[in-house]
């Protein structure tokens, strides 16, 4: 007995402290209960503007918000009561635009012209030949091809053409085209421009287009397009280096420091502008070193080189003398001169 009186006075006590969720005001709050959002149009008391007066004024909006929130109907969702909230009245201000809607690709929108619907399947399937359930993907599944597909057959025009190596060849470009269809799908979902390749698009292909595939194709030979033969006024297209091969493309030179552009015009301008120097002390000393008839008469100089007279060369050319002939005739026994004459 004395237990149940503590617990009921500690309950007398607690409702004491509770405030009541009845509030009063001058002017109804503007309520927009689909944002949860209230604005309260009565004067705030400036001269007793602290936290528990803050706190306070907060606690009553909110219950009056929670007040009209109760008055809408209420359901039941995994025992608790949820109310529907109606359409907003204030548009909230956003950072960023609205998610526009993902683009659908070329298979999706196929599929809801024609109206196909995509069911889930099983993940084992029946194989008749193999009298067994076959997975439809994973490293079972291309065991149980290897199984199946043991023998092919060679056909009569290819006898010498590998069959298996042509089928993983053919199943490598069926997954490399299924890959480049996906980045385009996604690079259109993003509107990102792709890159172009030289291929046409006949839907929505432009003269522009065009001129550049046909640039691009004449330029892709062995001869880089040299030997390809053009039509009258045919024009090049432009803006296309980086896809067009065999095009030089002008380097960028690095910038050049202030230093290093005035030391290279000083080396400029003494390579043209450079004069010869006269060293009149060695023009001297060797104007004294020659000897009078040098210097009387220049011709007679004599330079050292190479060449007849102990290694001396005079200024003049010198005449070779031809040896002295025998007049043809030949001495024999006796002193008597017979025989041939020579020639």
């Amino acid at each position: 007995m004395v237990v149940l009186n503590e617990i009921l006075e500690k309950i007398e006590k607690g409702t004491q402290n509770v405030a009541s969720i009845t509030v009063n005001k001058h002017l109804e709050l503007d309520l927009d209960l689909g944002t949860l959002l209230g604005v309260d149009l009565n004067i705030l008391d400036k001269n007793s503007l602290d936290n528990d007066y803050l706190r306070n004024l907060t606690r009553d909006n909110v219950q009056l918000l929670f007040n009209k929130l109760w008055e809408l109907p209420t359901d039941r969702v995994e025992e608790a009561i949820v109310v529907e909230l109606p359409s907003p009245l204030f548009k909230l201000p956003r950072i960023k635009p609205v998610p526009k809607p993902k683009a659908l690709t070329k298979w999706q929108q196929f599929a809801k012209e024609k109206g196909i619907q995509k069911k889930k399947k099983a993940k084992l399937t029946w194989d008749d030949q193999l009298k067994k359930w076959v997975p439809r993907f994973g490293f079972k599944k291309a065991k149980a091809e290897m199984d199946k597909n043991w023998v092919l057959e060679v056909p009569a025009n290819a006898p010498f053409e590998d069959q298996f190596e042509k089928k993983i060849t053919v199943k490598a470009e069926r997954v490399a085209k299924n890959e480049l269809q996906r980045l385009r799908n996604i690079a259109k979902s993003k509107d990102i421009k792709i890159p172009r390749f030289g291929i046409l698009n006949p839907e929505k292909s432009t003269s522009k287009d065009l001129q550049t595939a046909i640039t691009v194709a004449k330029s892709s030979t062995a001869s880089v397009g040299k030997f390809q033969q053009k039509l009258p006024n045919e024009k090049e297209a432009r803006g296309i280096a980086t896809i067009t091969p065999g095009v030089s493309r002008k380097r960028k030179l690095p910038p050049v420091s202030g230093d290093e552009k005035n030391t290279n015009l000083n080396i400029l301008d003494s390579i043209l502008h450079k004069r010869p120097k006269l060293d009149i002390e060695q023009a001297v000393s060797r104007r004294h070193n020659l000897t009078e008839a040098q210097k009387d008469n220049p011709e007679k100089r004599i330079r050292k080189g190479k060449g007849p007279g102990k290694g001396k060369m005079s200024s003049k050319p010198s005449k070779s003398k031809k040896p002295a002939s025998g007049k043809g005739q030949r001495k024999g026994k006796g002193g008597g001169g017979g025989g041939r004459k020579r020639r």
